[in-house]
C-alpha cells in the first residue's frame, strides 16, 4: 500500500481510535460509536475509508449485525531527519520465506517446523523470543539511524554545507560497487548520467575521487 496514502489515512485521530479498539476485537458501528462519542453516520464514514484502503473487513452475524476487524498487519515506518524524509510500508513475510543468507548482519535462528514446536509451552517459548528479537532489531534501526546520519554529517563536512550529502553518499558507495564509469555508476544510483558526471567533477573537483581517463575512484 502507499505510504504517502497511509499517512492521509491515518491522520485523523478517530481513525487512529477506531483501529485502537479493532485491535483488541471485532466490534459493530453501535459499539464503536459510543467508544469514539461521535454519531454512528461519522463512524461509518471512516470505517467505509479504511475498508476501502484494505486495513479492515466486515463480517455479518446471524442477528445481520455487521462486525469490523482489522483485516491484516501492516507494518508504516516514516524517517525524519536533516538529511531527509521518507516513508514506506510493508506486509509480513510469509512464513516460508528463506531467512538463511538475506541478513548477512545479523543472526537469526528459525524454528525448525518440527512436531514439538506446537505444542503451546514451545508456542509461548517462541513468542517470548521473537518478541526479544524485535525489540533488539529496534535498537539496532536506532543504532544505524543515527551512525548514517552520523556519516552523512561527516560527508557534508567534507564537501561543504551546500553538498547534497545523502546523493554524493550514494555515488561514492556506487564507486566502489562498480568500474567507475559514468554509465555504471548512474544505473547503480538511479539517476541520470548527465547529474552523476556533474557530481563526479565536483567530487574530483574537491580532491574525494581522482579521475583515470574515462573511470573514477575514490583517493
Amino acid at each position: 500500500m502507499d505510504s504517502a496514502v497511509l499517512l492521509d489515512l491515518l491522520g485523523n485521530e478517530n481513525r487512529r481510535r477506531i483501529l485502537r479498539l479493532l485491535a483488541t476485537k471485532p466490534c459493530y458501528v453501535t459499539e464503536i460509536s459510543e467508544y469514539l462519542d461521535v454519531s454512528p453516520k461519522a463512524v461509518i464514514d471512516h470505517l467505509r475509508k479504511l475498508e476501502d484502503a484494505g486495513l479492515i473487513e466486515s463480517t455479518t452475524d446471524d442477528q445481520r449485525r455487521k462486525y469490523f476487524r482489522i483485516s491484516r498487519s501492516l507494518r508504516l515506518e516514516v524517517s525524519v531527519s536533516p538529511y531527509g524524509f521518507g516513508a514506506k510500508s510493508a506486509y509480513p513475510a510469509k512464513n516460508s520465506l528463506d531467512m538463511s543468507g538475506r541478513c548477512p548482519h545479523l543472526s537469526i535462528e528459525a524454528p525448525d517446523g518440527s512436531e514439538s514446536s506446537n505444542t503451546l509451552a514451545d508456542l509461548a517459548s517462541e513468542y517470548a523470543r521473537l518478541q526479544d528479537l524485535d525489540r533488539e532489531l529496534s535498537l539496532a534501526q536506532r543504532w544505524v539511524q543515527g551512525r548514517v546520519e552520523d556519516t552523512l554529517a561527516q560527508i557534508d563536512e567534507r564537501l561543504g554545507t551546500e553538498a547534497d550529502s545523502r546523493f554524493f553518499a550514494a555515488i561514492l558507495s556506487a564507486l566502489l560497487e562498480t568500474d567507475g564509469s559514468v554509465a555504471a555508476v548512474a544505473d547503480d544510483v538511479g539517476a541520470h548520467e548527465e547529474t552523476v558526471a556533474d557530481a563526479l567533477h565536483r567530487l574530483a573537483d574537491v580532491g574525494v575521487v581522482a579521475r583515470d581517463g574515462d573511470r573514477f575512484q575514490i583517493r
